[in-house]
C-alpha cells in the first residue's frame, strides 16, 4: 500500500451477523475489505456480502442529493428545498385528516442505522399517528409477540448458546446462509463444525435440504405451514413419556399445569401425516432434547411467516423450558446487551409485560401489536375511502412494493396519496411513488452501533464504528432529517433549531427516568450531539456502564471508541428471574390467547393438505432487494429460480431452465424452473425481493436480470390472527410450463 494508505474498522451493515471489517483506504477510496481478525465478536469471519460495501458506496444509482417530483418527474434539489416542500405539503394533510391521515413504514435496513433506530421514536411521537407499519410484520412479529407474552418484553428472545451446546434442533431456519436471524452468530459454519467435532449433533427440519441441512447430522422434510403440528407432537411426547424436567426454572414458571391437557390431543401418531414427519422421529427428537445435557431448539422465518406463526414461536420456547434447556449453558439463553435492552432496565424480575390490541386497523380490524399494524393492511388503509383514511406516507429504508404481499395493489394505492416522503438511498419500486426522497449517507460515511442485534448476540459485546469516509458537503445525519420532519409536524417549521429540539426531548426523557439526577447527566452528555449522545447515555446507564461515575471503569462511548475491534463482555449467563418483565415475575408458559388459538390447530388438522405449495428462500448474496444492484453480489448464476423436485417436474411437465407460470387464483407470475432433489415433493421455492421490471426505477444492475416477485402471488388478507404477520409460506399454488 502507498504512504497515504490507512485502515479503518467497520461493523458490516448487510445482515444480522454484524461482522467486524477492516477497510483499507487510499486517498479516500476503498481498495480492500477483509474480516477483522481481532474483532472480539466475529474473529475475522467474512461472508461475500461484505465486499459489496465498496460497490454500494460507489454505486452510480445510489442517491446523493434529495429528489423532488415535479410534473411527474424527479429533479435534484437542495436539502433546503426538499424540507421546504415537506413543510408546504405535509401539514395541510394533517390539518384536513388528523394525525392518522399520515402513516409511517420502516424497512429492515433501518435496524442497521443507529440514527434511524434511535430517532424514529421522536418522529413517531411528533406525528401521533396509529398508522405505523414495518417490515417486522412480514418477518418476525410472531416471535416478538410470543416472547413478549412469555418473558415480558418484545425483544427478550432466547438464542442458542452454540459454543457450549451439544445438540441443536433447527426448524425453518438457514443460519449457514443468514449467520443467524434473531440470533446474531457470525461464522455459523465454524461454530457448527466445532459443535460436531466435540461429539454434538445438529438436526434440521425444513421443506428444503438447505445449506444448513447439508452440514447437519440429519435432515427431515416438513410440510410447509405445519410446524405447529410437529412441535405439538414433540411437546406431547415429553409429557407422554414423562421426560419433562423444569429443573431450576420450576419456581419461576406459571401456567405449567395447563400445558399437558392442552397438548394431549396432539400425539405424534396423530399429527405425523399432517406434518409429513414420522411419529418415531418426533419421539426420538423429544428423547434427545430431554436426554442431552446441553441442547436447544431454534426456529426462525419459516416458523414465523405462516398461519400459526405465533403458536410455533411459542412452542419452541415451551419445549426449551420443558426439557430444562432454557436459560442454561449450552441451551437457549438470554443475551445481556450493553445498551438499549428493555430487559436490562427498571426493576429486575418484574414489569408491566406487553399489551396488544390497544387499537385496530380501520378496514380489516387487525389488532395493534407492539405499536404497529400489519404491513399487509397498508394498501387497504390508503385505497378505502372514509374517516381515518391514510392520505400521506413516510417510508424509511423500505421497499414494501416488492417485500409485502400483493405489491401491485400497494403500488396502485401509493399513487392515490396526497403526499409521500421516502428516506432512501435508492429510487426503487416503492420510492418511485414519493414526492420527496431524502437520501441518507452511505454506511461508510456514517457512525454505527448495533442497537438491536446486540440483543440477539450469541456472546455479549460492545462495538462502535466511526465514519470511514468523509460525506458529501451539506449531507445531514439521518437523525437530523427525522427531527426536521418532526419540527415541521409540530408547526415549528423547516428552519427550526434542531439542536434545541433535540436538547428539549432529551431533557424531558431524563426528567422522567432520572429525576433529580437529570441536570448532572445532561451536563455529562453536553459534549455530544444526536445519536452519539443517546448511545453514550445508554452505555453509561446500562448493565456494564460506569453509571456516570458510580461504577469506575464501566463502559462509556469513549471506551468503545478506543477499542476499534470491540470490547468482549463474555459468554451468556443464566438470567432468570432477573431478565423477566412480566407482571407475575414468572415465565408465562400458557398465555390464554395462545391456548385459545389451539382451536384453529384442531380444525386445520382435519383439513387435507394442499397438492402444491410455495415457500420463499434466503440467499447469501441477496438479503434485501437493493443488493441485486451491486455488481459484486449480482454476478454469477441467475438465482431467482423456482426450485421443484424431479418428481413434480415430471408430473407437471416442467423442464430445468425453462419458464413456468405460477399462479394463485388470479395472481400469476412467470419464473425460470430449476429442478432439484433438495426440494420436498409438493413444494416449490422462489427467493424473495425480486421483480425489478417496474417502470420509473433507477436500479440498472438489478434491471438486467429482474426475476419474478414471489410476493405478487400472495394474498394480503392472509395473516396469523394473533400477530398480524403475513402468511408467506405454505400458500397453495398451481404450476404449468410455458
Amino acid at each position: 500500500m502507498t504512504e497515504q494508505a490507512t485502515t479503518a474498522y467497520r461493523i458490516c451493515p448487510f445482515c444480522e451477523a454484524c461482522c467486524g471489517l477492516e477497510v483499507d483506504l487510499e486517498q479516500q477510496r476503498v481498495v480492500r475489505i477483509r474480516g477483522d481478525a481481532r474483532d472480539v465478536f466475529s474473529n475475522g469471519f467474512l461472508c461475500p456480502k461484505a465486499i459489496g460495501l465498496k460497490d454500494l458506496h460507489d454505486d452510480p444509482d445510489r442517491l446523493r442529493t434529495p429528489l423532488i417530483k415535479r410534473d411527474g418527474r424527479f429533479v435534484e434539489a437542495s436539502w433546503e428545498e426538499a424540507y421546504a416542500e415537506i413543510e408546504r405539503r405535509l401539514p395541510p394533510v394533517i390539518a384536513a385528516g388528523g394525525a392518522n391521515a399520515v402513516a409511517t413504514m420502516l424497512g429492515n435496513p433501518t435496524s442497521h442505522k443507529m440514527s434511524l433506530m434511535l430517532y424514529f421514536p421522536r418522529l413517531a411521537r411528533a406525528l401521533g399517528t396509529r398508522n405505523m407499519f414495518s417490515a417486522s410484520s412480514v418477518d418476525q412479529v410472531p416471535k416478538m409477540l410470543s416472547v413478549g407474552l412469555m418473558f415480558g418484553s418484545w425483544l427478550s428472545v432466547p438464542v442458542p448458546d452454540i459454543e457450549r451446546s451439544d445438540f441443536l434442533l433447527i426448524i425453518g431456519a438457514n443460519p449457514m446462509v443468514s449467520n443467524g436471524s434473531l440470533w446474531t452468530v457470525p461464522d455459523f459454519r465454524g461454530k457448527a463444525k466445532a459443535l460436531r467435532a466435540r461429539g454434538g449433533k445438529i438436526v434440521v427440519i425444513d421443506p428444503r435440504r438447505t445449506e444448513t441441512a447439508n452440514v447437519a447430522d440429519a435432515h427431515h422434510f416438513i410440510r410447509p405451514g405445519s410446524d405447529v403440528f410437529f412441535l405439538l407432537g414433540i411437546a406431547h411426547a415429553l409429557f407422554d413419556e414423562k421426560r419433562v424436567r423444569l429443573g431450576r426454572l420450576a419456581d419461576h414458571v406459571a401456567g405449567f399445569e395447563q400445558l399437558e391437557s392442552a397438548f394431549a390431543p396432539y400425539s405424534p401418531e396423530r399429527v405425523a401425516d399432517r406434518c409429513a414427519i414420522p411419529a418415531a422421529v418426533m419421539r426420538d427428537l423429544a428423547r434427545t432434547l430431554a436426554g442431552t445435557g446441553r441442547a436447544a431448539v431454534y426456529g426462525r422465518i419459516g416458523t414465523c411467516t405462516q398461519q400459526f406463526g405465533t403458536l410455533a414461536s411459542w412452542l419452541i420456547d415451551v419445549i426449551n423450558v420443558l426439557t430444562g434447556q432454557l436459560d442454561e449453558e449450552g441451551g437457549a439463553m438470554f443475551p445481556k446487551a450493553a445498551a438499549f435492552a428493555a430487559n436490562t432496565r427498571g426493576k429486575p424480575g418484574v414489569g408491566r409485560g406487553v399489551v396488544t390490541g390497544r387499537y385496530a386497523s380501520r378496514v380489516s380490524g387487525a389488532p395493534e401489536v407492539g405499536g404497529e399494524l400489519p404491513l399487509t393492511c397498508l394498501a387497504e388503509e390508503i385505497d378505502t375511502p372514509g374517516p381515518g383514511q391514510i392520505r400521506a406516507l413516510i417510508t424509511i429504508a423500505g421497499n414494501p412494493v416488492l417485500s409485502s404481499p400483493n405489491g401491485p395493489r400497494l403500488a396502485a394505492a401509493l399513487e392515490q396519496l396526497d403526499f409521500m416522503v421516502s428516506l432512501d438511498i435508492y429510487l426503487n419500486e416503492t420510492s418511485r411513488h414519493a414526492d420527496v426522497i431524502l437520501p441518507g449517507p452511505s454506511p461508510l460515511e456514517d457512525s454505527h452501533y448495533d442497537v438491536s442485534f446486540t440483543q440477539f448476540s450469541h456472546r455479549n459485546h460492545a462495538r462502535y464504528s466511526a465514519p470511514v469516509l468523509a460525506r458529501t458537503q451539506g449531507q445531514p445525519d439521518e437523525w437530523e432529517s427525522m427531527l426536521r420532519i418532526a419540527a415541521i409536524v409540530k408547526g415549528l417549521g423547516a428552519n427550526a433549531d434542531i439542536d434545541a429540539l433535540d436538547d428539549a426531548a432529551l431533557e424531558e426523557d431524563l426528567q422522567r427516568s432520572a429525576g433529580d439526577s437529570a441536570p448532572q447527566i445532561l451536563a455529562a452528555l453536553s459534549h455530544l450531539r444526536g445519536a452519539e449522545r443517546m448511545l453514550e447515555l445508554a452505555l453509561r446507564s446500562g448493565p456494564y456502564g460506569d453509571q456516570f461515575g458510580r461504577n469506575p471503569g464501566g463502559l462509556t462511548l469513549a471506551a468503545i471508541q478506543a477499542a476499534p475491534s470491540g470490547i468482549d463482555l463474555g459468554a451468556m449467563t443464566p438470567r432468570v428471574p432477573e431478565v423477566l418483565r412480566t407482571p407475575s415475575g414468572k415465565i408465562e408458559l400458557a398465555p390464554q390467547a395462545l391456548l385459545d388459538d389451539l382451536s384453529r390447530v384442531g380444525a386445520e388438522l382435519a383439513a387435507p393438505a394442499p397438492d402444491m405449495v410455495i415457500i420463499g428462500r434466503r440467499q447469501l448474496r441477496s438479503n434485501n432487494s437493493w443488493m441485486h444492484n451491486l455488481p459484486v453480489l449480482a454476478k454469477g448464476a441467475f438465482r431467482c429460480t423456482a426450485l421443484v423436485h424431479p418428481s413434480d417436474a415430471q408430473r407437471l411437465g416442467l423442464t430445468d431452465g425453462a419458464m413456468a407460470a405460477i399462479s394463485n387464483g388470479a395472481r400469476r407470475i412467470e419464473a425460470q424452473v430449476e429442478v432439484s432433489a433438495e426440494m420436498m415433493p409438493g413444494v416449490v421455492s422462489l427467493p424473495h425481493g425480486w421483480g425489478h421490471s417496474l417502470p420509473g426505477v433507477r436500479l440498472n444492475v438489478a434491471a438486467e436480470r429482474p426475476g419474478a416477485n414471489l410476493n405478487a402471488l400472495l394474498d394480503e388478507h392472509l395473516r396469523d390472527p394473533l400477530s398480524g404477520n403475513a402468511v408467506l409460506s405454505g400458500v397453495p399454488v398451481q404450476i404449468s410450463p410455458l
